[in-house]
């Protein structure tokens, strides 16, 4: 399992077992407390086979996979009564907001990838920029076991909670990188390294496209989960998008059974490197239009 801080990466060992591993996990320094997970009668009532919602990019997960979102829903509320994490309250909520969500653009990118970008979308290097809570980079990371994801976090108590989440689920495809994507997209170890690059709900387009895609290899996708009517920021991010070295591929509707109405993945296409000058320093893209 890879947790990294800082740009530092820490490879724990793999034979230990998952009780044995929390057991001896070390304190956190910061006030926040770990807690044991055990799941709610009402989260796994939600995931029963007869009630509660009706999914069918959950239900074609493995059992460990709906395992592995149970305890994250059960850990995200958790942590989510001693920092704002999300707004969400309760465990269907969860599953239908963001959940959801965050599986209904799997499809969009494996076709977008495999279409322009490479002859296979099982071993991509994804970054999930402005992860928060991990949506949705980390339930890309459970449905998609063959992907490597990072998870982009600028807020420290954020990624204590993540680096917590990726230890209990047990996921050795996530490492979880605190620093700002301004920072991160001029090193030479991230710059244009990824093959995907996720963000959902950050900042507008134009500023995401500074964000996301000097991060993005040539010939890689960035791609943006929106909401339902999404061409007005689109069509202001144009020219941010060009200059970034990329090109609007496609705006499509994501199938979701989330009843806070259609889903929009706005995908882009890296078609050559992005200038040297880019990202600017914090605040930048938000305060000088492109």
């Amino acid at each position: 399992m890879l947790i990294s801080l800082s740009s530092r990466v820490f490879t724990l060992p793999s034979t230990l077992s998952l009780g044995t591993f929390i057991k001896h996990l070390p304190t956190p320094k910061s006030s926040l407390q770990f807690y044991p997970i055990s799941i709610h009668k009402a989260t796994r009532a939600l995931f029963s086979a007869g009630g509660g919602i009706h999914s069918t990019h959950f239900e074609g997960l493995t059992s460990n996979q709906k395992h592995q979102i149970h305890v994250y829903i059960d850990s995200l509320l958790q942590w989510n009564q001693k920092m704002n994490l999300t707004a969400v309250k309760e465990e269907n909520e969860v599953m239908e907001r963001h959940v959801e969500d965050s599986l209904a653009i799997i499809d969009p990118i494996r076709t977008s990838y495999l279409s322009h970008c490479g002859e296979s979308s099982e071993n991509m290097r994804v970054v999930d920029v402005g992860s928060g809570a991990g949506l949705p980079g980390l339930i890309l990371a459970i449905a998609c076991p063959g992907w490597k994801v990072t998870l982009l976090e600028s807020m420290n108590k954020r990624c204590v909670f993540l680096e917590s989440v990726v230890r209990l689920i047990g996921l050795p495809n996530v490492q979880v990188v605190r620093d700002r994507a301004e920072f991160l997209g001029q090193e030479d170890a991230f710059r244009e390294s990824f093959d995907v690059a996720v963000a959902r709900a950050v900042a507008e387009m134009r500023i995401l496209a500074e964000y996301c895609l000097p991060l993005v290899r040539v010939g890689g996708l960035f791609v943006a989960a929106k909401g339902h009517d999404p061409q007005e920021e689109v069509a202001r991010a144009e020219r941010a998008i060009r200059l970034m070295g990329a090109s609007l591929l496609q705006t499509c509707s994501v199938e979701s059974h989330s009843k806070y109405g259609q889903r929009t993945a706005v995908i882009c296409l890296k078609d050559g490197s992005t200038p040297k000058k880019y990202p600017r320093a914090p605040g930048t893209p938000s305060k000088l239009p492109l």
